[in-house]
């Protein structure tokens, strides 16, 4: 049987692992796919000594980042934006990739306009690095809302106002504010000033709409949450680890 899985803290609710099993069913695949939760990446080299021959990983949060001391390589991409989402074993090699960035530009194709000339990205982890390499690669000027303003372009919470978001055309929820179960929360930003213009993506996916995009799409903006990314990025790792 073929071994895969994901890397990450709390997997409760794992879009992966029912994916790729129900992908595995269909297809007639022999293979299994395991959440690994470790409470430190420290824990990782422990964990592979006794899993050497498995031929994939995913990783998530909050891992994407510090998992990179622990790999032999990095593909191209991987290297640009400074994450790793996808871990393949190739010839007792650890290869990290980023399909992350894959996954966002095919779902957002069918959504931008010339007017997304601008976005802001909540967040500054492991995602927004992938989903601020996709934008900047299409041509659109990135800038950052974060707890920590240690960056060119990066702005806190409290500069949310009224001009911030008429010139962000597009905006990007990269944090966990308002994930499953904690679904009444959203992130600091007055999302509902928003317009017809406006592009709101949300990277969360459990639940469906949380409340962000709820307020996004009230105010006539197109939304999207962030389950065809997922699909995409899967996809991608799948055809990665068969190459």
């Amino acid at each position: 049987m073929r071994s895969f899985g994901l890397i990450g803290k709390k997997l409760d609710h794992s879009f992966s692992k029912k994916y790729f099993e129900e992908k595995f069913e269909k297809q007639n695949i022999d293979a299994q796919y395991v959440n690994i939760e470790l409470s430190r990446i420290e824990d990782f080299p422990v964990w592979l000594k006794d899993h050497e021959h498995w031929e994939g990983l995913n990783v998530t949060v909050p891992y994407k980042e510090t998992v990179i001391p622990y790999l032999d390589a990095l593909s191209d991409t991987a290297v640009e934006i400074g994450a790793v989402n996808t871990i393949s074993f190739e010839n007792d090699r650890l290869i990290g990739h980023n399909t992350d960035a894959y996954g966002f530009r095919q779902a957002i194709k069918p959504f931008l306009r010339n007017v997304h000339e601008r976005a802001l990205i909540l967040g500054t982890g492991g995602a927004a690095k992938a989903v601020a390499y996709v934008l900047k690669s299409l041509g659109i000027e990135v800038s950052y809302l974060s707890r920590n303003q240690t960056g060119v372009n990066i702005f806190s919470y409290e500069d949310a106002n009224a001009h911030m978001v008429n010139a962000f055309k597009m905006i990007v929820n990269t944090t966990p504010v308002g994930m499953f179960p904690a679904v009444g929360e959203k992130p600091t930003f007055p999302v509902g000033l928003c317009g017809e213009d406006h592009f709101v993506v949300d990277l969360i996916y459990n639940p469906e709409e949380t409340v962000f995009l709820k307020e996004a799409s009230e105010a006539g903006a197109d939304t999207m949450n962030g389950l065809s990314m997922l699909k995409h990025q899967a996809d991608k790792a799948w055809e990665i680890w068969n190459a």
